[in-house]
């Protein structure tokens, strides 16, 4: 964590003056007043800088950045990772060799390192974050098979008249079933059981 301590003729002056030697803004700071200061006689005699110690506030994204980063290394699968945020959305995407280590059987080791950097990005820190951790578009693809998967589901649900079970999915998948069946007035869709197992019910109308 970096930390400076740096004077000036004003409290303001000497904020500003840390926050120069640190190339940052006063949002990305904590400052404690280690002495105000005085202005003397005439502002010249007897006067006193101020003195002040700026500090850099933990930056959560670049942290849980990080802590990614040691994971899969820890794995034996070095990644690159690029991290954009939208709003207080992150989404850290992976690329690298052996990139399919880290998907898993139908994306169970890449949602396993989500749950992971969601707690890591929100352990510390003011802001509270979701998270997206992708590999090489992975979550675009895996989005267009639940479609798939739940239109084909649909139509056997109406077929034999009975409701169809999904295999169990984490919580973001079984939103992407329940979105892609929700116009569908031929049947409904709700979600049974307990996690790890909770799961959709496609039930005909």
């Amino acid at each position: 964590m970096r930390e400076i301590t740096a004077s000036g003729q004003t409290v303001d002056d000497a904020v500003q003056s840390a926050l120069e030697q640190l190339n940052t803004t006063r949002d990305h700071v904590e400052t404690v007043i280690i002495d105000e200061g005085k202005k003397g006689l005439l502002g010249v005699f007897g006067s006193k800088r101020a003195v002040v110690k700026v500090t850099m506030k933990k930056n959560q994204v670049e942290q849980a950045e990080r802590f990614l980063k040691e994971v899969t290394k820890h794995m034996n699968v070095p990644v690159e990772v690029t991290t954009t945020v939208d709003g207080n959305h992150v989404t850290y995407n992976l690329t690298g060799e052996k990139i399919a280590m880290l998907i898993g059987k139908r994306g169970q080791t890449l949602n396993a390192l989500q749950y992971l950097v969601h707690l890591a990005l929100n352990k510390e820190g003011t802001q509270f974050y979701t998270v997206t951790v992708d590999a090489e578009g992975y979550r675009a693809r895996r989005k267009e098979t639940l479609q798939s998967l739940a239109e084909k589901m649909a139509e056997k649900a109406v077929r034999l008249n009975k409701n169809v079970a999904l295999e169990p999915m984490p919580a973001f998948e079984r939103k992407i079933i329940h979105s892609a069946l929700q116009n569908n007035g031929s049947i409904s869709t709700y979600s049974d059981g307990v996690e790890p197992h909770r799961h959709i019910v496609i039930k005909p109308s």
